[in-house]
């Protein structure tokens, strides 16, 4: 029995040691940086609590510079306790991230509003079901208007 005992966590320390067990080891924050090309800004969120927070580099006159950061406001603080992430969308413009609950499918975008980063609320329907529910695609355009409760994002 001894024999098999000790098999058994040799091969539960081989799986914390390997990509299958990496999830283990993974800290409890994860860092992507804005798409937009010009801005210097990251993003970061709590993978257990989908808090999301933004900081970036700051001009100070006398100094190498400071780091700018935003807290979490309306959408961005604590979610239920889940396994979140965020996405960049490649989009070489776009100022905001995409934070993703890997358990329920939910998508929010995030971006910094206000000296705040909110998000909002989080979407697991496709295309069809907002359109049922009368939202419908953000236009490309600038101007467009946003009749929402979170404010448009905005182009730094």
């Amino acid at each position: 029995m001894r024999p098999l005992l000790a098999l058994a966590c040799l091969l539960a320390n081989a799986c914390l040691f390997d990509g299958a067990g990496s999830a283990a080891l993974a800290g409890q924050f994860e860092f992507v940086p804005a798409p937009q090309t010009d801005l210097n800004r990251v993003y970061r969120i709590d993978r257990f609590s989908g808090e999301v927070g933004a900081c970036q580099y700051g001009l100070k006159e006398g100094s190498v510079g400071v780091t700018l950061c935003y807290p979490a406001g309306d959408g961005a603080t604590r979610q239920e306790v889940g396994e979140y992430g965020l996405v960049g969308s490649r989009h070489e413009r776009e100022g905001g991230v995409y934070r993703v609950d890997f358990r329920t499918g939910g998508v929010s975008v995030c971006y910094v509003f206000n000296e705040h980063v909110v998000c909002t609320p989080p979407e697991k329907g496709g295309p069809r079901l907002a359109q049922d529910a009368g939202a419908t695609p953000a236009p490309s355009s600038p101007a467009a208007q946003n009749t929402g409760s979170v404010p448009p994002p905005r182009r730094f």
